[in-house]
């Protein structure tokens, strides 16, 4: 029965999720105008499609695709490198037009974001409807992009309303009509739910999210584990998961990667990256006061396959030159001479600590102090003038054999203002108008 009542209420509270139409050609087409509307790409530094606009999808032109393969699609097919600087710009933008009608935003990846609109009503002297609808309006109007708008009583639920009508749709699910939405959606097509959850699903005959959520409470405490029950009792209008407007400081694991073109068989410079892999997660963890318990460390080779071995340390640490020798030990096990590599990676795994803590594996004292000591500066360094100003010897390799062809660099990486450095730029995007 569609008409099943999950709710009583239509807004017991009202969250808002928003999600940006590809992204990352958005933006292209926001600051290239010329671009509008023609089937163009961004990833071309990768070698694979990172992101395809709407008239590059219609002509089969995925994510994840490899480039050769989607010029035969799309013979016309623009190709752009991916400009992070630009499209991380228009994300602290979108956001912050956000926030404007609230402050409880929580940023969900680079393009996409939940709102907790309950209350806003009164002082904007709006319905939540047309709150939604001014948000997505301002977006388009200031930033020249379109967004998708979902709008209902829990999180799960506006992800699920924003999906429903990409792209530069809005959908509004109020409580009394979430199994109108829910009756024909499929369980594979619910936020949290994975490929391993959906066939477990389809072999108890569940097969629609509206299926799922009329389940009896008994079987699905007996049958799955807790985000399994929290994305059910969401999906029923029982609000699970709070909008957090902080800033994320806990990570279950950081990783950090490297593609580089050509593909490499030197060892001394896949060794290189791996480093400033393992530099460059270390200072993300660093910075929330996290150490790590396990490292792993991955190879991807020229076929696209992988290679990576974990290692357990002793004792959790953050700081590279004691890392050093794990991963060097990590290098040799994956590493096959006469092998063409694509990237090199590094994963922080089992990380833990306190609001000052930061571990290191040394037992005498003093030389643990000067190694924290040494990072203390060099954060300092690196936050006034680029991360990796002060780096390993063993990454050094990087500097002097090039971090690889990455396509063409875009625009802004080739224009400089006054003051600027290769290092340090203004995040300020060019726009290209035809006069």
């Amino acid at each position: 029965m569609s008409d099943f009542l999950f709710s009583l209420h239509s807004w017991p509270q009202a969250i808002l999720h928003i999600d940006g139409d590809a992204f990352f050609t958005s933006c292209e087409e926001a600051i290239h105008p010329e671009l509008r509307g023609k089937p163009i790409i961004a990833g071309g530094e990768r070698g694979i499609v990172a992101c395809a606009s709407y008239a590059a999808k219609k002509q089969g032109v995925m994510r994840g695709v490899p480039l050769h393969q989607a010029r035969k699609m799309c013979p016309g097919l623009v190709i752009l490198p991916s400009d992070y600087e630009t499209y991380s710009l228009f994300s602290r933008r979108m956001f912050n037009v956000m926030r404007r009608f609230t402050p409880q935003v929580e940023e969900y990846s680079i393009d996409e974001a939940f709102a907790d609109i309950t209350g806003m009503r009164r002082p904007l002297r709006a319905s939540y409807e047309t709150i939604a609808v001014n948000i997505k309006n301002e977006i388009a109007r200031e930033l020249g992009i379109t967004v998708s708008v979902g709008l209902s009583i829990t999180k799960v639920l506006a992800k699920v309303a924003s999906k429903h009508r990409k792209p530069n749709g809005f959908t509004c699910i109020p409580g009394k009509s979430i199994a109108i939405y829910l009756e024909h959606l499929p369980v594979e097509k619910i936020w949290g739910i994975g490929h391993a959850t959906a066939s477990y699903l389809h072999k108890m005959g569940v097969r629609t999210a509206l299926e799922f959520a009329r389940l009896p409470e008994v079987l699905v405490k007996k049958r799955f584990t807790k985000p399994g029950v929290e994305i059910w009792r969401e999906l029923r209008g029982d609000s699970v998961y709070p909008v957090c407007a902080e800033e994320k400081s806990l990570y279950a694991s950081i990783s950090k990667t490297k593609t580089f073109s050509p593909a490499s068989g030197d060892a001394d410079y896949l060794f290189a990256h791996l480093m400033r892999n393992l530099e460059s997660a270390c200072i993300k963890a660093r910075r929330y006061h996290l150490a790590a318990s396990r490292i792993a460390a991955f190879l991807k080779r020229n076929d696209f396959s992988y290679a990576g071995r974990e290692i357990r340390l002793n004792r959790p640490s953050v700081y590279p030159l004691e890392l050093s020798i794990a991963l060097r030990n990590l290098f040799i096990d994956v590493y096959r001479p006469g092998t063409l590599y694509r990237s090199t990676g590094i994963v922080l795994l089992e990380l833990s600590g306190d609001s000052g803590t930061q571990y290191t594996l040394f037992d005498d004292v003093v030389r643990a102090d000067r190694v924290r000591d040494i990072y203390r500066v060099t954060d300092e360094v690196g936050a006034k003038y680029g991360k990796h100003s002060l780096h390993l010897g063993a990454s050094h390799f990087i500097e002097l054999l090039g971090r690889g062809k990455r396509g063409e660099p875009t625009a802004r990486e080739r224009t400089r203002f006054l003051g600027e450095t290769g290092r340090r730029h203004i995040n300020l995007p060019l726009l290209h108008l035809k006069v």
